[in-house]
């Protein structure tokens, strides 16, 4: 007997299309437009080809960028993963405790960008914040306006505080999924702390271990607003990553075809680590299902 097919379902799926188009496909045709394109306005366009992806590519102030935007994520996965998986190994697994310390490590997650950057702004001037303040007290010379490095180690130290609670959180859950035989199994071998971490802890947290590397990356290499916010990209250029890069040159400079190409470029290089890291992930779970 020949199944017939509904395909009723997929007027369900419609409002989603519709809304997936006006939202992400047809701006992202529009920057393709621009990235190939040159316009004086009054909605003239010249055909330029890959000029403007030529220029950008050529261009030592996009090389710059990207190479203070890589060194900043690599800072950045090498000190909040590590981290939050110490965090998530010595957080309390029941009781009173452990409700507490998952609420109180949600807590910066929930703060939106824009005031986590005006509280490490406020936090970290020499005049009127506590960090700042206290530091100058200490005769410690830090100011983060005027020094590259103190701007630098600001930024990170914000970033760590706001996202490591994610790291922690993902890598908490994970454990939570481990069988109490394992744990069992490995008193009864006498096993040793850091076998019991490498042996079962870490290999049954790789799969969210890896959702969390990905997902840090990935803010962490889009980051725009809380740099911005604490530093404007200065002192100088030393902390303009590409996204504030990008902001410059379409709303400060209106070059919006080199902007377009850079947009897209930015957009493939995420696109490309997050196919590395699905096919990683997929590899993984195929290795542990077999």
């Amino acid at each position: 007997m020949e199944k017939t097919q509904n395909n009723k379902a997929w007027f369900l799926v419609l409002p989603v299309l519709v809304i997936v188009a006006f939202s992400a496909v047809i701006p992202l045709m529009t920057v393709v437009n621009y990235s190939v394109n040159d316009t004086f306005g009054e909605n003239a366009f010249f055909w330029n080809g890959l000029g403007w992806f030529e220029d950008i590519i050529t261009s030592d102030r996009m090389h710059s960028a990207l190479g203070r935007q890589v060194v900043f994520s690599a800072i950045i996965l090498a000190i909040e993963v590590p981290l939050g998986i110490f965090i998530a190994l010595n957080m309390p697994k029941t009781g009173f405790w452990a409700s507490f310390c998952l609420i109180l490590m949600a807590l910066p997650l929930l703060i939106p960008f824009n005031v986590v950057g005006t509280i490490w702004q406020i936090f970290g001037r020499v005049d009127i914040g506590l960090l700042g303040h206290g530091l100058a007290a200490l005769g410690v010379d830090y100011n983060y306006t005027n020094d590259a490095f103190d701007a630098w180690i600001t930024i990170i130290v914000m970033d760590v505080w706001h996202w490591t609670s994610l790291v922690a959180l993902l890598c908490y859950a994970g454990l939570q999924s481990i069988p109490q035989a394992y744990y069992q199994a490995a008193r009864i071998d006498q096993a040793s702390r850091w076998s019991v971490f490498r042996f079962i802890e870490l290999p049954k947290m790789s799969g969210v271990l890896l959702i969390a590397v990905l997902l840090r990356f990935m803010d962490s290499f889009m980051i725009y607003t809380e740099p911005f916010v604490v530093t404007g990209g200065g002192p100088g250029n030393s902390t303009t990553f590409l996204s504030i890069d990008l902001v410059k040159m379409a709303v400060g400079q209106f070059d919006l075809g080199p902007a377009a190409a850079f947009s897209i470029m930015y957009f493939l290089v995420i696109l490309l680590v997050s196919w590395v890291f699905y096919t990683v992930m997929t590899t993984l779970d195929n290795a542990e299902t077999k």
